[in-house]
């Protein structure tokens, strides 16, 4: 169990942090509506909920 919860938060912090820094080029990727910059505030929002949850989930694996 506890190699499983290691295994999810090290996924969650890879994909937290991809959004974050690469938050732009996804949403001209992937998205096609008019305000690119809100859509990018919120993809980089949501890639900091996943690097909290991911470094929580390796941290308290290791405690």
């Amino acid at each position: 169990m506890k190699i499983f919860l290691l295994f999810i938060g090290t996924i969650a912090l890879v994909f937290g942090i991809k959004f974050i820094y690469d938050a732009r080029p996804i949403v001209k990727k992937y998205f096609s509506f008019g305000d690119k910059n809100d859509a990018t505030l919120g993809l980089k929002m949501f890639g900091f909920l996943f690097v909290i949850l991911g470094g929580l989930l390796v941290y308290f694996n290791f405690s």
